[in-house]
């Protein structure tokens, strides 16, 4: 076993990932306080091809060293815009046709192991604050709720690793399914 090179890798430059086609995914931070959450949720993004981040309320944006430090550039790939209320990029998002789901911890929320991502329409997923999760004026417009399993004492994960489990789950089921 050996380790691939960087040149094996065939990484995509800038150029490249922006003319590829993308996962038809779009992440929605609301009110995601930490700098390095939001560099690691670009990161994924990046990975996975993502269409693009929406960053609401007081997420921090780019350009910021605490963002890139762990982005490590892909602010620079992944598309992203703006929103002052994450209820207004919610609205905006259903209007275009996506289906919108919060990554929450609620009542009649499905289990990300039993989520089957739609084939037919783009999907967005809003992912929330460190402390209290998607906040409650969004989870009324959003068109449902997905939940990690999880079975101990915290019932609770960070962001940037909520962002990646969920992210990997939906693209490798679209893969399955070869949409993607």
């Amino acid at each position: 076993m050996r380790k691939l090179s960087m040149d094996e890798l065939g990484r995509k430059s800038v150029a490249e990932f922006k003319a590829a086609d993308k996962t038809p995914l779009v992440l929605v931070l609301d009110n995601v306080r930490s700098m390095h959450n939001v560099g690691s949720v670009f990161r994924t993004a990046d990975a996975f091809l993502i269409q693009g981040l929406i960053l609401c309320g007081f997420t921090p944006v780019p350009p910021h060293r605490d963002i890139n430090k762990t982005a490590l550039g892909a602010t620079e790939s992944v598309d992203w815009q703006y929103f002052n209320t994450t209820v207004e990029a919610v609205q905006q998002l259903q209007a275009e046709g996506y289906q919108v789901l919060a990554i929450e911890q609620a009542v009649n929320s499905q289990m990300l192991n039993t989520f089957e991502p739609p084939k037919d329409k783009p999907l967005a997923l809003v992912f929330g604050n460190e402390v209290d999760g998607v906040d409650g004026e969004v989870m009324k417009v959003v068109d449902g709720c997905i939940e990690i399993p999880q079975l101990g004492m915290k019932h609770s994960l960070n962001i940037s690793v909520t962002t990646g489990i969920v992210v990997w789950d939906v693209f490798s089921k679209w893969k399955k399914d070869s949409i993607i």
